[in-house]
């Protein structure tokens, strides 16, 4: 089942049409979330990063759009799914609807709708399994907050996992225009050598990753760990003790392997424990 505008359909009774303006124009945002036994992590985040990514995007939020209604709605279509008890992972999709070409007509009225499927793993793990990464070049990301936004346009991240998938490698990092890594294809990236923990700035055009809020707060508390949002070059990656991506899903996945260097995942799980207590305690 899912959830087209508070209404619960089969997915064959599908309510998107051709003429969706997130099927034409991309004019759409989404949040990805992980829901396991009825709650969703880290619910509050997302639902303030939806509601500033509409804003910029000049969507007109309805009234309704409270945080206890998106919530309830969610709750609504997982257990439509039976998966009250289960772990989940859940789209939330937010278009504008239908109407206009580049400008929106007048009479599009944003709209809604929520996907769900189980997923396995209720908690935040990590293991040794080899995860080998590369640079994606082909193309660039534009620095800035628009880049940052969770929307429907993924053209990089659909053609970079092609790139990655053709070529034998677990994911790839993204540039930005000033050639600078920004972020992996599904995630953030954190950089760590020796004390100091480095991150991307939002500016740079990196996603405005829940998860990476989380590990930075997680961070944040560690006094004898510098940690800075700064701008990392290609040749740092080489020279770092260890690489990991962050996503909402996943949690935290530490890069083995990126070119002829290999890493260690020692410091991705002293902080993994941490961040499955803030999961249950949110």
């Amino acid at each position: 089942m899912v959830n087209f505008n508070g209404q619960l359909e089969e997915k064959v009774d599908s309510k998107l049409t051709i003429e969706n303006r997130g099927y034409k124009y991309g004019d759409a945002l989404f949040e990805t979330l992980k829901m396991v036994n009825g709650k969703i992590f880290f619910w509050e985040d997302h639902y303030f990063r939806l509601m500033a990514s509409m804003r910029i995007l000049r969507m007109d939020i309805p009234m309704n759009f409270t945080m206890e209604y998106l919530e309830s709605e969610i709750l609504k279509t997982i257990e439509a799914n039976d998966l009250m008890s289960s772990s989940a992972r859940v789209r939330l999709n937010i278009d504008r609807g239908e109407g206009g070409k580049y400008l929106p007509s007048e009479n599009s009225d944003v709209s809604f709708n929520i996907v769900v499927e189980r997923h396995d793993n209720p908690f935040y793990t990590i293991d040794d399994t080899s995860y080998t990464v590369d640079l994606y070049k082909d193309y660039f990301v534009a620095p800035g907050l628009l880049s940052g936004l969770k929307s429907n346009n993924k053209a990089i991240q659909v053609i970079g996992s092609i790139y990655a998938h053709e070529n034998d490698f677990d994911n790839c990092l993204v540039l930005n225009t000033n050639k600078s890594v920004i972020e992996a294809l599904n995630g953030n990236l954190f950089l760590v050598k020796g004390d100091k923990i480095k991150t991307p700035p939002l500016e740079d055009g990196c996603l405005k990753g829940v998860m990476r809020k989380q590990v930075l707060e997680i961070l944040s508390k560690d006094v004898n760990l510098f940690v800075e949002e700064s701008s990392i070059s290609p040749f740092e990656l080489q020279k770092a003790d260890e690489l990991f991506i962050t996503n909402v899903i996943q949690g935290i996945v530490p890069i083995t392997k990126y070119r002829k260097k290999s890493y260690a995942n020692t410091f991705a799980k002293s902080i993994i424990g941490k961040l499955n207590a803030k999961a249950r305690l949110i």
